[in-house]
């Protein structure tokens, strides 16, 4: 009967056909469960399991054991990331100005920042020397020691506090803590966030900050300088508007500070022995407005070249400072 069917039928009965002999095939039986097909399968687990973890130890091995760091910046992002480097420079001034990260004893000084000890540093056998473009002098020297990476933070009229975190989340992928850096960079704009709301009622002047070199002259920085930019994320205004050379401009007359004579004056140490003594005496500093209203506050050292552990220290103590003056705008 099915001849004589029209052709859109018997195309019909073809398609319902083809589809009872897919569902009519006798299906393979399942492979049962054996000790054998267990071991098989614990043999092949435990292969890839050993073939992971080659390739992890591999990885690890390949990354740097041994670091040495000639700059602050890059030696106090390696120290919040928990990387101890083998050597570093200057530790007793990094300890009296950085103050932070807390500087294992482990860690072997290798002579200044501006004229490192390239002896100390070999001996040191560095499989990785971290540096910053303020070491370019220097790059042959220390390539003949070991392998150099370079970062830069600061750059002339450039804010460096998002460079400061491109150079953590860099750091922490070359030395394989990305997650620790990913954490850090997100603490780090965190506490300055909360920072900004516990001064968000004095922001209505502007701020100096300064270093005094002695007591008729200052260094003061700019919105180059990581002071700056974290002042500016806490709210602020920078009373130094004026041009800066990497981050600062100095020396400068300390008449310029009643250019702006309802700022904020912000010293941040340290202060040199004789100027506290001599400005306590002085009728120009005791001239000055925001001496007379009481609105100068001295802060505890900072690195003022460094970088995110420096913006967060320096958020703390500013903040902590401003807070226990009396009235909204001192």
């Amino acid at each position: 009967m099915a001849k004589y069917l029209p052709l859109k039928h018997k195309y019909r009965l073809s398609l319902i056909q083809s589809l009872k002999d897919l569902f009519l095939v006798r299906r393979m039986p399942t492979q049962p469960y054996s000790a054998r097909n267990a071991f098989a399968l614990t043999r092949r687990s435990l292969l890839a399991a050993a073939i992971s973890s080659s390739v992890v130890s591999k990885v690890q091995a390949s990354r740097p054991q041994r670091i040495a760091v000639v700059d602050w910046a890059m030696f106090e992002t390696l120290l919040a990331l928990d990387v101890v480097p083998v050597a570093a420079t200057e530790l007793v001034q990094f300890r009296k100005i950085a103050v932070e990260p807390d500087v294992p004893p482990q860690v072997a000084d290798v002579g200044l920042r501006g004229s490192p000890n390239f002896e100390m540093l070999r001996l040191s056998s560095p499989d990785l020397i971290v540096s910053s473009r303020w070491f370019t002098w220097v790059q042959d020297n220390l390539e003949q020691i070991a392998p150099v990476v370079s970062y830069s933070v600061y750059e002339p009229g450039r804010p460096p506090y998002a460079p400061a975190e491109q150079i953590t989340m860099a750091l922490g992928e070359h030395l394989g803590r990305k997650q620790q850096a990913l954490a850090y960079v997100d603490a780090s704009s965190l506490e300055i966030t909360q920072a900004s709301w516990r001064v968000a009622d004095r922001t209505t002047r502007p701020v100096f900050l300064i270093n005094l070199g002695d007591a008729r002259h200052f260094r003061v920085f700019g919105a180059d300088s990581m002071f700056g930019d974290v002042l500016q994320r806490l709210g602020f205004r920078n009373a130094w508007t004026k041009a800066t050379s990497y981050a600062a401009a100095a020396p400068i007359p300390l008449e310029a500070l009643a250019e702006v004579p309802e700022a904020w004056i912000v010293i941040i140490s340290p202060v040199p022995p004789d100027a506290h003594s001599t400005l306590a005496h002085s009728p120009l500093w005791k001239a000055f407005p925001a001496v007379q209203e009481g609105r100068v506050v001295t802060l505890p050292p900072v690195n003022p070249f460094g970088a995110l552990p420096a913006a967060r220290r320096f958020a703390r103590v500013l903040t902590e400072a401003l807070s226990t003056l009396g009235g909204p705008n001192g």
